[in-house]
């Protein structure tokens, strides 16, 4: 990248986040408009950025960095005792509906999709089922939206990225071995090792991690620059001794495993990760949806076809919400809130970060499609979910208003959320709706 283009991105950052409060008031996201901004000014029309020449080591850094941070972060901020004890909404979006999008999707995939074989069909389901709630930001920090049910695509989005990691891994793995690259028994080993070790390296690492910064913070032996420093430095250790050749791990899930860890061991520690999190994470979110813009959109626009737009159509509509309106089945809730919960389940980072670095390791005849698939589910998704949002949120409340939703009004704790901005009427330490 030259010194010109760094100028050009470096100013559009500039230049957004000197309006950014009245973007956010207008429906525009930063994932919105950065997207646009990597189309434009890419070949196909500024011609300012050569996405087609740029390499791919370096994309792969930037995502390899992007999901160990939002891996870690997520999952740090999610409390499992408090999730436990009155969360039973995201637990049930994880534990019933997860699976029955994963499962959807693989139908709605074979019937719709052509040229893809059956692990393939799977592992694009598994790509597309973790949802970013951070597309729909103004739906998770808007206070007429009642706390519980914020919370729970706050909680079902912290988790459901690292959750669905293994399925996909193994998915692709199992789409790997059908291609015939390798044996079968090559692959066992390599997903076993990879499940396995994974999260125990995360285990140790955020537990020792976590156990050293907790006593040095308390001992006063630590600079707050350091102390949010230091928990980031966690997930980047976790994550590369994993993947060490000697260990043979997956590296992303022992990030994953360390923000738990740390998350709920060591909550004290939390807030500095948080506060470093925050600007950095937004940052490498910008790049991401930049490339993606520059890099991918054009891709979309070039092989989308009848088959692929019906089944993103559906991907984002009927798969999430004939899921989200099962697993709630028995809990009492509106169907407006059965609707509201279906529609904000945002495609965002990890299925772009997921389609990006497991396609790289698993090559598969279907891949090419795959990606495409993917990558206009995301791009739906960027605009539909970040322009909804708020009118949504507003009509949302309205309704709770006009009907009796005693079952959406239960009280519950708050965790902090994976922030793209800060709406003016967030109300840090919220604990009830």
């Amino acid at each position: 990248m030259s010194t010109f283009q760094i100028a050009v991105f470096a100013l559009s950052v500039f230049a957004f986040g000197l309006v950014s409060k009245n973007a956010q008031r207008g429906m525009v996201t930063p994932p919105m408009v950065f997207v646009v901004l990597g189309y434009l000014l890419g070949e196909h029309v500024l011609g300012v950025f050569d996405f087609a020449g740029a390499g791919s080591s370096m994309v792969h850094l930037i995502a390899e960095l992007t999901l160990i941070m939002i891996l870690f972060t997520d999952a740090a901020r999610i409390d499992l005792r408090a999730l436990k004890k009155d969360h039973d909404l995201p637990i049930r979006l994880l534990g019933i509906g997860l699976p029955l999008t994963v499962l959807l999707g693989a139908v709605a995939a074979f019937f719709v999709l052509e040229g893809l074989r059956f692990w393939e069909i799977a592992l694009l389901a598994a790509i597309l089922a973790p949802t970013d709630a951070a597309l729909g930001q103004s739906v998770v920090t808007n206070k007429g939206v009642p706390m519980r049910i914020r919370q729970a695509l706050n909680i079902e989005s912290g988790l459901n990225d690292g959750m669905i990691l293994p399925v996909v891994l193994l998915f692709a793995s199992l789409a790997a071995v059908s291609s015939e690259q390798h044996e079968a028994g090559y692959w066992l080993n390599f997903v076993g090792r990879q499940l396995l070790l994974g999260p125990l390296i995360g285990l140790g690492v955020g537990y020792a991690g976590g156990w050293l910064l907790l006593r040095a913070s308390k001992a006063g032996w630590m600079s707050g620059s350091f102390e949010r420093l230091a928990t980031v430095a966690l997930s980047m250790s976790a994550f590369s001794i994993a993947e060490l050749e000697l260990v043979g791990g997956n590296g992303f899930i022992a990030a994953f495993v360390a923000g738990l860890t740390v998350g709920n061991c060591f909550r004290g520690i939390c807030e500095y990760l948080f506060e470093f999190g925050e600007a950095e994470g937004l940052l490498l979110t910008i790049v991401v949806f930049f490339l993606f813009g520059g890099m991918y959109v054009p891709v979309v626009f070039a092989q989308l076809n009848p088959a692929i737009l019906s089944f993103a159509v559906l991907s984002l509509t009927v798969i999430r919400m004939a899921s989200v309106s099962l697993s709630l089945r028995g809990k009492r809730l509106q169907l407006s809130t059965h609707l509201f919960l279906g529609w904000f389940g945002p495609r965002g980072l990890a299925s772009i970060l997921y389609v990006l670095l497991i396609l790289e390791e698993f090559q598969s005849p279907g891949s090419a499609q795959i990606l495409v698939v993917v990558m206009t589910c995301v791009l739906l998704s960027v605009f539909a979910h970040g322009l909804s949002a708020s009118p949504a949120a507003v009509w949302y409340a309205g309704r709770l208003r006009r009907q009796d939703a005693l079952a959406e009004q239960m009280p519950v704790s708050a965790m902090p959320t994976r922030a793209l901005y800060v709406p003016p009427q967030t109300v840090q330490g919220e604990s009830s709706g």
